[in-house]
This record gives C-alpha cells, sequence and structure tokens, in this order.
C-alpha cells in the first residue's frame, strides 16, 4: 500500500495562512500523509517574485517548523526556466512510479482557468487534482469542454484517491481564508500590521530582512 502526498506550488511571496490553513484542512479530508511545498522559481503566469529565492525559501521554514504535515521541495528554485506544473509532476512521477497515488493542490481560481496552463490535458495522467475553495469564486468553468472534462473526472469518493494513482479531481470542503499576499505587502508599504495574516516567526523574519517596504 503506498502512502498518498501531494504538491502544493505558489511564489509564497510570501507564505501566509491563506496557504497554511486550507491546504492543512483539505490534507486532513484527504488523508494526506505529506505535502510538498514547491516554490516557483519563474512563475509563467505572474510576475516575478519581490523576495529572493533565498528569502521566500527562510520564510517556509519559518512557516512550517511546527507543522509536521509539510516538507520543502526546492527543486523549481534550481532552475532558470519557467515552472511548468506539468514538467514537475512528470519528474515526481518518475521518482514516485506508476502506482503511487500522488496530488495536485490548487485553489478554485487555478481550476477555473486550467485550460490557460501549459499542457494542461496532461495534468490528470500524473496526478489527481485536490482543490481548495476560494472566496468569491464558483465550480462553474468557463467552456461546455471544460464542463464535460471536470464531470468526467471529478469525484466525491476520497478512496478512490488512494486506490488510483492520478486521474480524478476532488473538491475540498476547505475553510474560506480571505488572505493573499498581494495583499500582505500593500499593508506593509502602508506600514500596517499584518501579524494575524501569516505565522508569527514568518513575520518576524520579513522584519528583520526589511522586506516588501518599497
Amino acid at each position: 500500500m503506498y502512502e498518498m502526498y501531494a504538491v502544493f506550488g505558489g511564489t509564497f511571496d510570501p507564505v501566509h495562512f491563506g496557504h497554511l490553513f486550507p491546504v492543512e484542512a483539505l490534507a486532513q479530508q484527504a488523508k494526506l500523509t505529506r505535502v510538498l511545498l514547491l516554490p516557483n522559481n519563474v512563475p509563467p503566469h505572474r510576475p516575478q517574485p519581490e523576495a529572493s529565492a533565498v528569502q521566500r525559501m527562510n520564510m517556509l521554514r519559518y512557516a512550517i517548523r511546527n507543522r509536521p504535515l509539510f516538507e520543502i521541495d526546492s527543486r523549481e528554485l534550481m532552475c532558470d526556466t519557467p515552472s511548468w506544473t506539468v514538467a514537475t509532476l512528470e519528474v515526481l512521477r518518475n521518482e514516485r512510479g506508476p502506482q503511487a497515488p500522488l496530488g495536485l493542490i490548487i485553489g478554485q481560481d487555478s481550476l477555473l482557468s486550467l485550460s490557460k496552463w501549459y499542457r494542461w490535458q496532461d495534468l490528470l495522467s500524473l496526478s489527481h487534482l485536490l482543490v481548495c475553495k476560494r472566496s468569491g469564486y464558483s465550480v462553474e468553468l468557463g467552456s461546455p469542454e471544460i464542463r464535460r472534462w471536470l464531470d468526467k473526472h471529478i469525484t466525491t469518493q476520497i478512496e478512490q484517491l488512494h486506490q488510483h494513482p492520478a486521474g480524478f479531481i476532488w473538491m475540498a470542503n476547505t475553510p474560506l481564508v480571505n488572505i493573499s499576499a498581494t495583499g500582505i505587502r500593500q499593508r506593509r508599504l502602508q506600514g500596517l500590521d499584518c501579524n494575524h495574516l501569516l505565522p508569527a516567526d514568518v513575520f518576524d523574519y520579513i522584519n528583520r530582512a526589511g522586506l516588501y517596504l518599497k
């Protein structure tokens, strides 16, 4: 019997409770044993991070210090090419073998825009998609083609995620945490407190490093 774990990518600029709380809830519901945090180096669909790779890694280390569910996977930070999710999943699938279940954790907003991702049609051949709720987003996808794709692959049975290596989409009942990294950076510029939005050790590091002040 294989253990099931999942990967969760992002710029984490900075990492905050909007990342951590929903994923912790999802992991409990899906009975995940481990979540790999994958910080992006060159995100293909968004602006480049303000904090350096080293600084974002340090913030992640502080964030998960007392959260044994999480591990950090820095492989994407080692590359200067765009961080294509499908390429990383191919490497992870080779490492895990063909039969081990693997999940990719995304937000509802990412599900709605999935058809814009590089080689998005290949994602379900490599992993399950585990979807966190996002405030203000519905589960209605755009085109009839995408809606048919969702209907074909969606499941409500957690057992199927563990019994199959890939191929299912599962919508988690996660808390809606209305926090964004953009909002935290804006609050920093305005001199507002952010301590309630991210782990205290992360905020202490941000202050020591003088991040997000310009």
